[in-house]
């Protein structure tokens, strides 16, 4: 579930908590859009965190200043000469 459907899941919430007035026998439709809307914020919350975890960036590692690279040019290392 991404993002997306935890807002949806948050609007949902709200919407039968708060702009209905409508009664079934057994059923609580406010108790119901709290935990609607408390599953979205779960969802947001575990979201965001996944996706700052995503976004970590490791500085590139620098060169020791000082060491020369070694080239092979068959004289320098002792053949050849």
């Amino acid at each position: 579930m991404g993002l997306g459907g935890c807002i949806i899941l948050i609007a949902a919430g709200a919407i039968l908590t708060f702009a209905t007035d409508w009664n079934m026998e057994g059923v609580n439709l406010d108790l119901v859009g709290i935990i609607l809307m408390i599953v979205g914020l779960i969802g947001v919350t575990t979201f965001s965190s996944i996706a700052r975890r995503k976004r970590v960036v490791v500085p590139p590692t620098t060169p020791v200043v000082g060491e020369q690279p070694h080239r092979r040019d068959g004289y320098s290392d002792g053949y050849g000469a």
